[in-house]
């Protein structure tokens, strides 16, 4: 669906936030070689977590924060239009996730074909694999707290939401610590509960753990609530004006308070990181702390630099990916999908696009890290052309 919006309609610091987190995933899922990736751009093995651990959950944040705005304009109405728009929504983002999952699977099948097949079972192998598709991901996890926390947002009074957030993350931490969810292993809660519904054909596989399981998605859901309620205390039409001065109300009303809030909540995860680690595998609730702390700090920074200081010639680049976030972040995946598969004779050798960017061209200019490095800042250019092309025409695809 796509839709043409005028360019003064939109909150500019948001749309900065949300395009730095898909520059951001883009760029480190899709790494030249994944036995050479610098360490800010990896993932935590288990406890802890580095810069790149903080992207998704970023991205969360900012959804919850959009679930506000866009809600405002119905007044939070209960009613079947918007509860209609909710449902076909979450069912898009989630089809959309499928849809990659399948195009993945069938690519490498069609690169690697039975031996000894007919024509029938190898279209038949190429096409169904649903069997062995996994059923969670990043954008069934979007898709599912996007639903919840919507349909939440208009059927629950608001002043009750922060007890509900309240309530799942202390109920997640009980079940972590009866279940032995902080074991990196099968013994955890959340991977017998994975394997038990999901099975494991259908599950991502990282010592039996899905970072995207069932019982993580209850954490999830709160995350993305703590946006909501960001989003409330930026954008609420109850907000006051306290000055003549539209930047010192600004900074006083939205800026200021936001920042308070952050800081509060990336020192509480701290804190109380040390009886409940910080883990994005099973997206602990001190990892919820620290990871909306973060992120509404950096929202206070974006609003004082963009709207208070107005410095705003650095944010093309950005604003390019936040305004068509997902279809971005789907064609990334489109395009890796199709550069990793498909393979073809290079030297005598098979080989693939990644493979002949970067051991052909960059790893032999830049290193084995450079190189890496190198290849995913031109892949996320890539994907920025794209997008720029319908950031010119002011075309902007919502999934």
């Amino acid at each position: 669906m796509t839709e043409h919006i005028k360019k003064s309609n939109r909150i500019l610091a948001i749309d900065i936030l949300r395009g730095i987190t898909i520059a951001g995933m883009i760029l480190v899922n899709n790494p030249g070689s994944w036995s050479h990736i610098l360490t800010p751009l990896g993932h935590a093995e288990w406890n802890g977590m580095t810069p790149t651990d903080l992207v998704f959950p970023f991205f969360m944040f900012i959804m919850g924060v959009c679930i506000f705005i866009s809600l405002l304009t119905f007044d939070f109405k209960c009613d079947r239009s918007t509860v209609t728009k909710i449902i076909r929504r979450i069912i898009l983002i989630y089809l959309v996730g499928v849809a990659i999952g399948w195009f993945a699977r069938f690519c490498y099948r069609w690169n690697n074909p039975l031996e000894n097949a007919g024509l029938l079972d190898q279209i038949w192998y190429m096409v169904w694999s649903f069997e062995k598709m996994r059923i969670s991901g990043v954008l069934a996890r979007l898709a599912i707290c996007y639903g919840v926390a919507s349909l939440v947002a208009i059927t629950v009074r608001h002043r009750y939401i922060p007890y509900i957030v309240v309530t799942l993350l202390v109920g997640y931490c009980v079940i972590l610590f009866v279940g032995n969810g902080f074991a990196y292993d099968e013994t955890n809660i959340l991977s017998i509960v994975d394997r038990a519904i999901l099975t494991d054909a259908h599950m991502y596989h990282d010592n039996g753990i899905d970072p995207e399981g069932l019982l993580s998605t209850i954490p999830a859901v709160a995350h993305t609530l703590l946006g909501f309620l960001v989003g409330r205390l930026l954008f609420s039409k109850r907000t006051h004006v306290v000055s003549t001065d539209t930047k010192t109300d600004l900074l006083i009303t939205k800026i200021i308070p936001l920042f308070v809030v952050g800081t509060t909540l990336t020192f509480s995860g701290f804190l109380l990181s040390y009886g409940c680690p910080l883990n994005k595998k099973v997206w602990s609730p001190t990892y919820v702390f620290v990871a909306c702390g973060l992120a509404a700090t950096l929202l206070a920074l974006l609003i004082y630099i963009i709207d208070v200081k107005e410095h705003r010639r650095w944010c093309r680049f950005f604003e390019v990916f936040g305004v068509n976030p997902l279809f971005l972040y789907v064609l990334s995946d489109f395009f890796a999908i199709v550069f990793g598969a498909f393979s073809f004779k290079f030297g005598g050798e098979d080989t693939t696009i990644i493979g002949f960017f970067y051991n052909e061209l960059l790893q032999p200019v830049f290193g084995d890290n450079g190189g890496s490095l190198a290849y995913a800042l031109l892949f996320v250019l890539l994907n920025w052309c794209v997008g720029y092309q319908l950031y010119k025409r002011r075309i902007y695809i919502k999934l």
